[in-house]
């Protein structure tokens, strides 16, 4: 009896990288979430819930250009991005998009076995539109996307870079005091909580998104703008616009992006919050505000630690991610570091990345001056 070959079942597609909208992207809802769902070292800044926000709020438009790579009806990498002068003006540059409101500007990229095929695609597609690439806020230790580029024979060189607070979660609260490199800072927190509580009653309030977060967003909109930022007028609350935003970014809902808030009453009123996004198992402190009428008792540094009690007791997350560029808070509260990197990128046959870098740190540096010379005048 002559044996017969099993059947072969068709092969998946192989991944292609193609450029395509934001708009257009909107129009796939699970495969985007399915992305964001899967991603290797994911983070909620390109994901559909906050680029869905950044579009509906005017903070992006509708026609921005992103890669994308699919493999079939699979979405497997994403990176929307802006072309435009190069740094001092010169030449053009590939960026990928930013806002104030971003924290990263990795690529989404799936994990897993479709990873490297993805990342080679997205790749190609990079390479594609003939430009170097100048990138911010690229978490820059084992990055999978800089050693596919070296693959493919880019070269590279460093703007500048820093090191982002960010705490991972020990098997307690009890692991985590005892383990601390600052024990000064502990004990320096534990009086600080002292003298709130000799203030009034102190209660702490973690909102889900099972609770009601629009209301929890509605305190944190109102004590920002009561603050410093509400005399500049750069406090959230302070356009219709950014607080819409706020309110759609927070909103409650499912999906691999999940807004939290924390709240500090003191007498039952609120005297310190914050506003974070929890993805693929890290949260994203993206906004906190205090009462700065009770700044000598420090209930945003409170709240800070209280977060972390939190966080150990309820689980709700792996990891705390300060998603700040310095924090003198939690530089000394949280014991991990992220390297944070601005970089330049240049195809084969491109121009030299260590030229655009320096022109990048020559138009930062005349920023820096004009920011300063205004301020300058400001105060006289």
């Amino acid at each position: 009896m002559t044996a017969h070959a099993p059947p072969v079942s068709p092969t998946a597609a192989a991944p292609a990288c193609a450029v395509t909208t934001l708009a257009s992207l909107s129009r796939e809802p699970e495969a985007w979430d399915a992305l964001a769902a899967r991603a290797a070292g994911p983070t909620p800044d390109y994901s559909r819930h906050v680029l869905g926000a950044h579009r509906d709020h005017g903070l992006a438009p509708a026609d921005l250009p992103c890669l994308a790579v699919r493999s079939g009806p699979d979405l497997l990498a994403l990176l929307p991005f802006r072309t435009g002068r190069g740094p001092l003006g010169l030449g053009r540059i590939a960026r990928p998009f930013a806002s104030p409101y971003l924290t990263v500007t990795a690529p989404l990229v799936a994990g897993g076995a479709d990873g490297p095929p993805a990342l080679a695609a997205l790749v190609g597609g990079m390479r594609a539109l003939g430009l170097p690439w100048w990138w911010p806020l690229l978490p820059a230790e084992d990055q999978p996307l800089l050693a596919a580029l070296a693959r493919d024979g880019w070269s590279s060189a460093e703007v500048s870079g820093f090191l982002r607070p960010v705490l991972d979660r020990r098997a307690s609260h009890d692991a985590f005091l005892r383990d601390h490199p600052h024990k000064g800072r502990l004990k320096d927190l534990r009086r600080r909580r002292r003298r709130l509580d000799e203030a009034g009653a102190v209660t702490v309030e973690a909102v889900g998104p099972d609770g009601n977060l629009a209301e929890a967003v509605a305190e944190f909109l109102a004590l920002e703008r009561r603050g410093w930022k509400g005399r500049a007028g750069t406090a959230l609350a302070c356009r219709p616009e950014t607080a819409d935003f706020a309110r759609t970014l927070f909103r409650a809902g499912d999906g691999p992006v999940t807004g939290r808030a924390d709240l500090l009453r003191l007498d039952g009123r609120v005297v310190a919050a914050s506003l974070a996004l929890v993805c693929g198992g890290t949260a994203t402190l993206l906004k906190t505000a205090y009462d700065e009428d009770l700044r000598a008792l420090a209930p945003g540094v409170v709240l800070e630690a209280e977060i972390v009690r939190v966080l150990h007791e309820t689980r709700f997350a792996d990891r705390l991610d300060s998603a700040t560029l310095a924090s003198p808070v939690l530089d000394d509260l949280y014991p991990e570091r992220v390297r944070i990197a601005e970089i330049v990128v240049s195809p084969p046959g491109g121009p030299s990345p260590d030229r655009l870098a320096a022109r990048a740190r020559r138009q930062h540096a005349a920023k820096d001056w004009l920011k300063a010379r205004l301020a300058g005048l400001r105060g006289r």
